[in-house]
């Protein structure tokens, strides 16, 4: 923090003139000082003063000796308090403005002197705390005008601070101690406390973030606030601060100021280490001490007075900078900032309550502020000065809405939070999707001077596009939940959140009744609707109509106005209401009728009297006469009835409005006898019985009479009604009068007035149930007769009575009453026929419900028929969907599924089409119909599913060739389709699509069937050639080149020249192989233009793509075409004569050249003699070529032709004629070509005459003819002699290896020749060159120097191989007839596989033949040797083809079972289970256990007793993987496991290996029997045998075995079963969930009576999916609801001791009974029969039932038959 100097209020006095307090008013508008001559001077927040008043003495008469010892505004600024010596403190009421007149408001005397003051912000401004001299604290309530003590010390009071929140305070005392109090709002309990001793008096004290403490020993304590520990201390030097009078901490609590001798210290507290850090201090001379100072609430200014008098104001901030140019921010901690806006200079102050850090501050709209800190969120409102802190923990991509001026919306991850402003918590959150502000509305209504019960904030979002939620944010409760049938696009509560108006995306707007939770609609076709400003009026337009409902409440009352255009706005200012319209040229603003809402507001306000007044000013309309009615409503219900009587008045209801009237004056009455008020007179009974009669209430009515003891009054009010059983019911009740005579009265009355129903009720009652059934015949209510018949049982009733009450029931059409009736009485009289015309009576009255009941119970067989008739009449009632459960009972499924798919049920549809045999037509063709219902509403997966059901695979492919899903359509097709079928299906597609012009699909389907070619013709045929360009490119790249040409040449005789010259310059010739003929791309687009007479398209093409030089050419053959002059204006026009005849040269148009050259540039005309010589040099024509050289003044060129052509004389003839010194060049030329032919005699005579012997000197040298170089030199140049001696000498001195062992062995030197031989290496010379001089050197050493071959051998065969040269090595050894050693490397380069495979295997043939015609142990080493390398090289197939038996092991060695189990099965069987044992073996060591299933489904199991233990730990790892689905090869396994045990019994295996594998067999079988039992239709058997997997738990995994017993159980709808099991399979999930799952936290009591095992382990890895289990556990949980669950498991009773036991047990927990499992259920064997093969027990039905399905056993698979015997 800084301290910055702004001014000063009041400058120094020459002498002591203390300032004895100073303040700042809450709300920083005033500052108040009190000087040394007891006036209180006032300063607005500037500075300037003000105004100033004096204070008073505690006696007004006596002298004013005392001082002000402390000063204090009230919380809300309007009070200010003053602590005076005098013993005395007064409260000053100042107001809020400036101006307003002072007073003392209270006046608190005490005992001795006051020291100190302060207000703590606790229950408003009532409270105020002083100290005073005698140690006491005490405090004054301003309502009262009295004190008390709050707390009592013994030691004088010096100092007093409240804290920052205002709930506690803490004094300081002479004697250093220092107290602490707390309110009881602050949370902790209320009371004093000793909070720690400063080792000085406290004459500064304040509290912050920590309590300082600071006197006269210029040290400055920092004290916990909580625990009173000394935190850090700060000491000064005595003689340079002389003493710390006062300190003040700033608002936020994190920096304080200390007061010291001309300084200011400052102190700033870290929060990132919680300590207290010394600032710099500020030095001011002259200021002496500081006598006090105020800190302004918002932390900006610091005021400080001193000794002299002096008062100064100083800015304090961090740090300070202006937002936008609009803003101005004042960093005055790190918890505080203050905003001011620069314009208006209006401030806003953004504080944490909770001491965080402020990190950034926005301003939105100009109006709203956001900030946050680490912890917190921070709002406000720089309209209203609102400013909200909530917890905060987000995201950083939070998103602010401000269109509400209450609440400030945040969507922060899919959530909305509300803010309230002015409120330190989050008003509430939800959860939507959507955003936008016209998708929420929020309404805050809690105004003071609303009723509680409506102060209401509510809000309404979106849960989805078609849900509207309405929540009440205070307690969080849902109000409401709208599900609309289409999508909404508006919604809007109105202003007191009563009413919601919402609009779909059909343009229908909708008023929901929160209150009443009703929707209505109101207009079908809305463009615009809104609420008007601050009322609950709605204006909406309907297309050309305006509108407007006054009184929402009655929704079907609208005032309709024409209008013209669209309604943009509606505007709500000085006293009118205007809606306003866009008619296109301009803006119309429609009136509405403000009387009408206002009359709105005044009935939300209860203001009746004024809602009257509005009323009675308006002609009476629909519209007002509906608010007159629901006015005369809410006046009666309060009482008010002249102003409902004005409003019946009104509506023309006189007879209730005399009715009011003379209630009224009976009010009056009742007033005058009873003396009461006006309002208690309405409160008489006979006041509030005619009300209630009024309302039509006439209990309440009675009720009041009888309460009054007025039971008269109350016979009359029902006589006066002709209610005659009600006036009886009185009497009687009240037994008063003769109830009797009043009863015969009545009969005789209502016979009288022909009310023979009446008279039938009244004998009913009297229980004549004759009469009553002949009065309610009479009265053609044969219902209520029978009814008496059916309720008391009259079954005395003689068969004609029965007719008659039949037929009346029939006549009436009460088919149902009939049917009830015949049931009651064949119950009564047991006569059966009865019952069968009840049935036909339910039928004809389409009751088929109780029809159905009855049948069952009376005539089951015709219950199904029945069902199939209750269907067809609900598909005839369209209640098509709930005709499909009554079809399925009727077991008419095809009707099933068309009722099904009529009503759309396509699930059910699908369910029960499952269970259908799957080639029935019909079900295909229903099949088909579900397909193309999915397929319309683009689930194209689930339509897939039923297009493959249909056996339509080409429609699934259509279909997805339809939605451009090529590649789901090609799986489709590559899965269900021959490759034929999909090409000729996708061509005939791309055909269609191609007609429709739907080219990039066709396109798509021709490239799935690799056709590109199609799809390039057809973008031929179409003329898009980019397309067909495009690809060619991707797949027919090599024809690209030919296509460009071929389109071009199309265009071109098309005459398309400009897009044949696109293509032309795409050709290239290198793509052109093997075209003759053709030139690159641009020069055929040239050719194109030259050929159309488009010279100026020909020459762009030519610069564009040849350069320049291209260009020129096209320039120069249009000048040749047109010749002569023109063509020679045309060259002189491009500046092209010189390329013209150049062009001509190059063209051998020599003729055209000299013309060009004669008329255009002579000097051009001896280049083209040139050219045309080398023309016809070229050509063979020499004379004539020589003619044109010497024309051309070139006669070197034609000595140089001459000598090239080897014509001496002829090159002697020219040069002795034109070229002199061209003559020795042309001997020298003819002495060379006779050196190079050897003919030395010539050349040498050559050299000579043209005097270059020391040339023919160095030709002698280089061809090593020393001797005649010598002859030469002595002759010509003997001085020449001494360096060809010398070059002789370094020759051979300089030459590598290989040269000088070449040069010995053609002297014949053979033994340097040799020698020279052995240094070649690759370095000196080529490989191939140094194996041909290795192979020589062997040579000369066999035939010349064999006492050399030892080493030759020895040298060059190693340097043969390391080279790779085995073979030639081996050749030579072969020479040598070393054939072991020669084999040896044959081997050696037969293993030396970089060589190749061809070469490595005819080095193993070359070394095999040569070791056989050797020896047979060199053979057989050869043969190992060849086995080593080619395991080595991992040549399975080659060992395989070579050696078999080898083969196998290496393929099993090396892991390779697929092919180690092809060559097993080549051989006997006992090799191919054996190998497949391994295999298994193999995969159990690595947990591949499911894929040991495939082996053994192919391959078997083998007996060997070696590999038990491996199938005893497949068979393990593989419980947890079974499936009773037929995915897997179960039944294979089951064989194999089977016959293991069999052969395990028969090695004598040990009998606990021998329990185990017989456990796991069981198991096995179980789960692949199940499939099988489903196949044939035995679902009760296959559930039975998946149930009774649970008492394997352990075996199986226990979460596994329960589950699928379970889903077993519930699948067979064994409801109470499968409960059971789901619900251990849950508490097993749960326990998994935990770190150690323990098997004792399991709840047992539902298993105590079955054998399923406690004991088991609980797997730590479930082994159930996550998703299975969810649908589990909502299963479980949907059920656990249901009364009617019995949720135990199914007992029998044990045969032996007779106890309960479940009915999959085998052993009885009681008496431990056994029983053997059914082999075909799983369940206990009871009445069993054995198989007669394997001995294996089962039920008799059971058994049979199966047998008659497969003819084989279970257990064994033999052939089996029905047994009726039991074993």
């Amino acid at each position: 923090m800084q301290l910055r100097h702004v001014k000063n209020l009041q400058p120094a006095q020459p002498n002591v003139a203390r300032i004895t307090a100073a303040c700042w008013s809450p709300n920083n508008k005033r500052l108040a000082i009190a000087d040394h001559y007891r006036f209180v001077h006032l300063f607005d927040e500037n500075g300037e003063k003000r105004d100033r008043f004096s204070t008073k003495p505690i006696d007004s008469r006596g002298p004013k000796t005392y001082m002000v010892r402390g000063m204090v505004f009230s919380p809300d600024s309007a009070k200010l308090a003053i602590a005076q010596s005098d013993n005395v403190v007064f409260v000053y009421k100042l107001g809020l403005d400036w101006g307003e007149k002072k007073s003392i408001c209270n006046k608190f005397v005490q005992n001795c002197a006051v020291t100190c003051v302060c207000w703590p912000h606790v229950r408003g401004n009532e409270l105020l705390v002083f100290g005073v001299a005698d140690g006491k604290v005490r405090i004054g309530t301003l309502t009262t005008n009295k004190c008390r003590n709050l707390y009592n010390t013994d030691s004088y009071v010096v100092s007093i601070a409240a804290s920052q929140d205002g709930m506690g305070l803490i004094s300081g005392h002479a004697d250093g101690s220092i107290h602490r109090y707390y309110f009881e709002e602050a949370g902790q309990l209320a009371g004093s406390a000793k909070l720690c001793v400063n080792p000085c008096v406290p004459q500064g004290l304040s509290w912050g973030e920590s309590v300082a403490a600071v006197g006269n020993d210029c040290k400055v304590h920092f004290y916990d606030p909580r625990t009173g520990a000394a935190q850090q201390t700060f000491a000064f030097e005595v003689n340079d601060d002389r003493e710390f009078v006062t300190c003040a901490f700033n608002p936020s609590g994190h920096s304080l100021v200390v007061g010291a001798f001309d300084k200011l210290r400052l102190f700033n507290y870290n929060m990132k280490q919680n300590k207290w850090e010394e600032g710099q201090h500020k030095f001011f001379e002259n200021l002496y001490s500081s006598t006090c100072m105020s800190w302004k609430h918002d932390g900006s200014r610091l005021v400080v007075a001193s000794l002299c008098g002096a008062v100064d104001m100083y800015d304090a901030c961090i740090r300070r900078y202006i937002y936008k140019g609009k803003f101005e921010f004042t960093y005055v901690s790190h918890s505080q900032v203050i905003v001011k806006r620069l314009s208006t200079g209006t401030r806003i102050v953004l504080k944490s309550q909770f001491g965080c850090e402020i990190v950034k501050v926005h301003v939105y709209r100009d109006l709203y502020l956001v900030s946050h800190s680490p912890t917190t969120l921070l709002v406000g409102d720089l309209g209203s000065c609102k400013v909200s802190e909530v917890p905060w923990n987000g995201s950083g991509q939070e998103q602010f809405v401000f269109d509400n001026p209450q609440v400030c919306m945040v969507f922060n991850v899919g959530e909305l939070s509300l803010i309230e402003y002015g409120r330190n918590e989050i008003l509430g959150s939800c959860r939507t999707e959507h955003m936008q502000s016209h998708l929420i509305s929020v309404r805050v209504n809690d105004s003071p001077d609303l009723d509680d019960d409506k102060r209401q904030k509510i809000i309404s979002y979106l849960v989805d596009r078609q849900t509207i939620c309405i929540l009440d944010l205070v307690t969080g409760i849902r109000i409401a939940t709208i599900q609309h049938t289409s999508k909404i696009d508006w919604l809007e509560l109105s202003k007191r959140a009563t009413k919601l108006l919402f609009k779909d995306k059909q343009k229908q707007l909708y008023l929901y009744d929160i209150a009443q939770q009703t929707k209505a609609t109101l207009l079908n076709y809305c463009t615009f609707v809104s609420w008007v400003p601050n009322s609950d009026v709605v204006v909406a337009q309907n297309r050309g109509d305006l509108c407007v409902w006054y009184f929402i409440d009655t929704p079907d009352c609208v005032a309709i106005v024409p209008i013209k255009g669209d309604v943009e706005d509606i505007e709500r200012s000085d006293g009118k209401t205007e809606v306003i319209v866009d008619e296109g040229i301009h803006t119309v603003a429609y009136g509405l009728d403000e009387s009408l809402i206002e009359f709105g507001t005044a009935m939300e306000d209860n203001d009746f009297e004024k809602a009257c007044e509005l009323l009675e000013q308006i002609t009476i309309t629909p519209e007002t006469e509906a608010m007159w009615q629901n006015l005369s409503q809410l006046a009666l219900q309060d009482r008010k009835l002249h102003i409902a009587e004005r409003c019946f008045a009104a509506l023309g209801d006189m007879s209730k409005a005399r009715a009011l009237n003379r209630i009224g004056e009976l009010a009056q009455r009742a007033m005058g006898e009873d003396k009461v008020m006006s309002a208690e007179g309405y409160q008489h009974y006979s006041v509030r019985a005619q009300l209630e009669i009024l309302n039509k209430n006439f209990k309440a009515a009675e009720g009041i009479y009888l309460e009054r003891g007025q039971t008269k009054e109350a016979i009359e009010l029902w006589e006066d009604l002709f209610r005659f059983d009600e006036a009886i019911a009185v009497c009687e009740a009240k037994q008063s009068g003769d109830a009797q005579k009043m009863r015969k009265k009545y009969y005789e009355w209502l016979m009288e007035t022909r009310q023979q129903d009446k008279a039938a009720e009244l004998r009913e009652r009297e229980g004549k149930w004759s009469d009553a059934i002949n009065l309610y015949l009479q009265a053609g209510l044969p219902a209520r007769a029978a009814h008496i018949v059916n309720t008391h049982q009259v079954d005395n009733l003689s068969q004609q009575q029965q007719e008659a009450i039949a037929t009346a029931l029939f006549r009436a059409q009460m088919y149902d009453k009939a049917g009830d009736f015949f049931e009651k009485l064949a119950t009564l009289t047991s006569r059966q026929e009865l019952n069968n015309r009840a049935i036909d009576a339910y039928k004809r009255g389409h009751c088929y419900r109780r029809a159905v009941e009855l049948s069952r119970r009376a005539f089951p067989a015709y219950t199904v028929s029945l069902e199939e008739d209750w269907g067809d009449w609900l598909c005839a009632q369209k209640q098509v969907d709930a005709a499909i459960n009554h079809y399925m009972e009727a077991h008419q499924h095809m009707k099933a599924i068309r009722a099904a798919l009529n009503s759309r049920q396509w699930t059910k549809a699908v369910q029960i089409l499952d269970q259908q045999e799957q080639n029935d037509p019909t079900v295909l063709k229903y099949y088909q119909t579900v397909a193309s219902h999915y397929e319309e509403n683009h689930q194209f997966t689930e339509a897939e599913k039923y297009y493959l059901k249909a056996q339509l695979p080409k429609d699934a492919v259509a279909m997805y060739t339809r939605n451009n899903m090529w590649e789901a359509a090609h799986k489709v097709a590559k899965v269900h389709m021959s490759d034929q079928q999909i090409s000729d299906l996708y061509v005939n597609q791309a055909r269609q699509l191609e007609l429709q012009g739907k080219f990039k699909d066709a396109e798509q389907l021709y490239r799935k069937i690799q056709e590109p070619d199609l799809a390039i013709h057809m973008y031929k045929k179409a003329k898009k050639y980019d397309d067909m360009i495009r690809l060619v490119g991707q797949y027919r790249a090599g024809l690209l080149g030919k296509t460009y040409l071929t389109l071009a040449q199309h265009l071109e005789k098309e005459g398309n020249f400009k897009q044949a010259e696109t293509y032309y310059v795409q050709v290239k010739v290198e793509n052109l192989a093997g075209e003759e003929g053709v030139q690159e791309g641009w020069k055929a687009a040239v050719n194109m233009y030259r050929q159309a007479k488009l010279w100026e398209d020909a020459i762009r093409v030519a610069k564009t793509h040849g350069g320049t030089g291209a260009s020129r050419n096209v320039v120069i053959a249009w000048a040749l075409e047109l010749g002569g002059e023109q063509g020679s204006k045309l060259l002189m026009k491009f500046g092209a004569v010189e390329q013209a005849i150049e062009y001509c040269n190059n063209r051998f148009l020599f003729d055209t050249a000299f013309d060009l050259a004669q008329k255009a540039m002579p000097s051009m005309i001896p280049q083209v003699h040139l050219k045309h010589a080398l023309y016809l040099e070229d050509e063979g024509q020499f004379k004539e070529a020589e003619e044109e050289f010497i024309k051309a003044n070139k006669p070197k060129e034609a000595i140089e032709m001459y000598i090239h052509t080897h014509m001496w004389p002829d090159a002697m003839r020219v040069a002795s004629a034109y070229e002199q010194n061209a003559i020795p060049d042309v001997l020298i030329a003819e002495a060379k070509f006779a050196f190079e032919r050897r003919d030395y005699e010539h050349a040498e005579q050559f050299f000579i005459e043209a005097n270059e012997p020391k040339m023919l000197i160095n030709l002698f040298k280089e061809a090593g003819m020393f001797s005649d170089a010598k002859r030469i030199a002595q002759t010509h140049a003997p001085h020449l002699l001494a360096q060809i001696e010398l070059d002789e000498g370094q020759k051979h001195k300089d030459k590598s290896p290989a040269q000088a062992a070449k040069y010995f062995d053609e002297s014949g030197d053979y033994a340097r020749a040799v020698e020279e031989y052995f240094k070649v290496t690759t370095d000196h010379v080529p490989q191939d060159t140094a194996v041909e001089m290795w192979v020589r050197c062997f040579h000369l050493c066999l035939n010349h120097q064999r006492d050399n071959l030892p080493i030759a051998k020895k040298v060059l065969i190693e340097k043969l191989m390391s080279i790779n040269k085995f073979e030639q090595a081996a050749q030579l050894l072969e020479e040598m007839e070393d054939y072991r050693a020669a084999v040896r490397v044959y081997v050696k380069g037969g293993s030396h596989t970089s060589m190749g495979k061809a070469h490595t295997n005819m080095m193993w043939k070359k070394a095999l033949d040569l070791a056989s015609n050797v020896s047979s142990d060199l053979e057989n080493y050869v043969q190992e040797e060849r086995l080593q390398s080619m395991k080595t090289a991992g040549e399975g197939t080659g060992i395989e083809q070579l050696y078999p038996e080898a083969g196998l092991d290496f393929y099993i060695e090396n892991g390779n079972w697929d092919k180690a189990i092809v060559l097993a099965r080549k051989r006997d069987e006992e090799t191919r289970t054996e190998v497949a044992a391994r295999w298994v073996e193999s995969l159990v060591n690595e947990g591949r256990f499911e894929e040991c299933l495939e082996i053994i489904s192919k391959d078997g199991m083998s007996m060997d007793f070696r590999f038990y233990t491996s199938y005893a730990s497949m068979a393990k790892g593989m419980m947890p993987y079974l499936k009773a689905d037929g995915s897997q090869d179960l039944l294979s396994l089951k064989n194999g496991l089977y016959n293991l045990l069999e052969q395990m019994k028969k090695t004598g295996q040990p009998r606990e290996d021998l329990q185990i594998m017989e456990k796991y067999l069981w198991v096995v079988h179980r789960y692949a029997m199940a499939h099988v039992m489903k196949q044939d239709g035995l679902t009760e058997y296959a559930a039975k045998l998946m149930v009774s997997v649970c008492r394997y738990a352990g075996i199986v995994p226990a979460d596994k075995a329960f589950y699928d017993a379970g889903m077993a159980a519930k699948e067979a709808g064994w409801t109470n079963t499968g409960f059971v099991l789901l619900s251990r399979f849950l508490d097993i999930s749960e326990q998994q969930e935990e770190d150690d799952p323990n098997i004792n936290q399991l709840e047992n009591a539902d298993f105590v009576e079955s054998d399923v095992p406690f004991d088991f382990e609980i797997p730590k890895e479930p082994w159930v999916a996550a998703e299975p289990a969810e649908q589990a556990r909502q299963w479980v949980l949907s059920m656990s609801v249901d009364t009617k669950l019995a949720q135990t498991l199914a007992t029998v009773k044990c045969q032996k001791c007779q106890a309960p036991n479940w009915e999959g047990s085998t052993r009885c927990h009681q008496c431990w009974d056994e029983l053997p499992e059914c082999v075909v259920t799983g369940f206990p064997a009871a009445r069993r029969i054995s198989c007669k093969n394997c001995s294996m027990p089962a039920l008799k039905e059971d058994w049979n039932r199966f047998i008659s399905k497969k003819r084989s056993c279970p257990w064994c698979y033999s052939q089996q038959s029905t047994i009726f015997n039991e074993s």
